[in-house]
C-alpha cells in the first residue's frame, strides 16, 4: 500500500485502500499453501496420520480440526492490515472520509477468500505424499479457480458464455463482494467451495480403508 510504484497510497493521493485488496490474494495464493501444506503430507511421510485415527474421532472432524487452525491463523495474519484503515482515514483530507461500507465488503470478501483457498491447501496436502508438492498443486489450483475462468470468459470463442462462466471464477464473486454489496450468492459460492473441498479432502482420507 506504501512502497509499490504503481499505485500505492502516498503518490496516488486517493485515501482508499483498493491496492491491498486487489494484491491481497495473489499474496494468500502463497502464504496459505506455505501454511496447509503440512497438514496431511506431513502426517503421512512421518506415518502419525494412522495414529490419529486409531482415536475415537472420526475424519471430518480431523479435517475440521486442521483446517479450523490454518484458517484462524490465516485470519491472525489479517487482522494487523486493519491499522491501515486508520492510517488512511487520518491522511484523508476531511479526516475518515472513507468509503466504509466497502471495505468492510472488501474485508469480508477476503476472509471468504482466506476460507476457499485454506481448504484447498486442505484438500492438496490430504491428497500428496510430500509438502513440496502439496505446495505447488495448492498454489496451481488456487489460481486456477481465482483467474482461470476469468481468463477463459475473456476469449472471444466464449464471448456468449462470458457471463456465466465467470460466475464460476473466485474473482468475480470476491469482485461483488468488495463493492460493498453483500449478495447471498456470493456467501453461497464461497461457503460451498469450502465445503466441495473438505468433503474431498475427507474422502481422500477414507479411502485409504478402502485401499
Amino acid at each position: 500500500m506504501w512502497v509499490l510504484p504503481d499505485g500505492n497510497v502516498l503518490d496516488s493521493g486517493f485515501a482508499d485502500m483498493e491496492i491491498l485488496f486487489s494484491t491481497a490474494p495473489y499474496i494468500l495464493m502463497f502464504l496459505i499453501p506455505a501454511i496447509t501444506m503440512r497438514s496431511f503430507a506431513e502426517e503421512k511421510k512421518a506415518g502419525t496420520l494412522e495414529l490419529i485415527f486409531t482415536k475415537p474421532i472420526t475424519e471430518l472432524s480431523v479435517v475440521f480440526a486442521k483446517f479450523a487452525a490454518c484458517y484462524s491463523l490465516v485470519i491472525v495474519a489479517i487482522i494487523p492490515t486493519l491499522v491501515y484503515y486508520y492510517s488512511i482515514g487520518i491522511l484523508g483530507n476531511p479526516a475518515f472520509n472513507l468509503d466504509t461500507a466497502g471495505i468492510i465488503g472488501s474485508y469480508l470478501g477476503l476472509i471468504m477468500l482466506a476460507g476457499v483457498f485454506t481448504a484447498i491447501g486442505i484438500f492438496a496436502s490430504a491428497i500428496c505424499d510430500n509438502q513440496i508438492s502439496s505446495f505447488i498443486v495448492s498454489i496451481f489450483g488456487c489460481y486456477l479457480l481465482y483467474t482461470g475462468f476469468s481468463a477463459i470468459a475473456s476469449m472471444e470463442a466464449w464471448s456468449k458464455y462470458a457471463d456465466l462462466i465467470s460466475q464460476f471464477g473466485i474473482s468475480t464473486h470476491y469482485s461483488s463482494i468488495s463493492r460493498g454489496l453483500v449478495d447471498s450468492r456470493d456467501l453461497v459460492y464461497f461457503f460451498g467451495l469450502m465445503a466441495f473441498a473438505l468433503f474431498g479432502t475427507q474422502l481422500v482420507l477414507e479411502s485409504r480403508k478402502w485401499a
